[in-house]
């Protein structure tokens, strides 16, 4: 009983994680993990948020957005603290909501006519995309499941092909 209300929960907990990455992805929308503590209080480190790319005309400060910031490899989800037209150019500066000052990098020039802005996010479902990104445990969330079927149906077989699961014929 405990084996299969376990079994139920993992079930539960996975449709739970792919729904979350399949549906959104389906209707357009990007997906970030938070890892960084520059938003907490808004989106908490682990949270799964969800841009949807826009326009540049349809960005007001206090929106935030993820955009890569100059001099920096990765991705930064931050909240548009200025912003302004110069040269028919957006341009603007950021800050994390859990930082004390703007942003370092100063005043930000959007080149493209889009951006993402962060839609939704749904809290500390990004641990588990973060776990799953690792090989190792890939290989054991995919991997035992396998080798447990395949380990039911070779013992079902070899069930069945023992002379006293053969029914007798009269």
């Amino acid at each position: 009983l405990a084996r299969r209300g376990f079994g139920i929960v993992l079930a539960g907990v996975a449709l739970t994680l792919a729904l979350a990455v399949l549906v959104p992805a389906l209707l357009g929308y990007q997906r970030y993990v938070i890892t960084s503590g520059s938003m907490t209080g808004t989106y908490d480190r682990g949270s799964l948020v969800f841009d949807k790319v826009v326009p540049t005309s349809d960005l007001r400060a206090g929106d935030v957005i993820t955009f890569r910031p100059p001099g920096h490899a990765g991705l930064v989800t931050h909240r548009i603290r200025t912003l302004t037209a110069v040269d028919g150019k957006r341009v603007l500066t950021t800050k994390g909501d859990a930082n004390r000052a703007a942003d370092a990098w100063g005043s930000i020039t959007l080149a493209k006519g889009t951006q993402a802005r962060v839609a939704f996010h749904l809290p500390y479902l990004g641990y588990g995309l973060a776990v799953l990104s690792e090989k190792k445990v890939r290989m054991l969330v995919i991997g035992l499941p396998a080798l447990l079927i395949a380990l039911s149906a070779f013992a079902g077989l070899w069930r069945d092909s023992a002379p006293e699961g053969r029914p007798q014929s009269a």
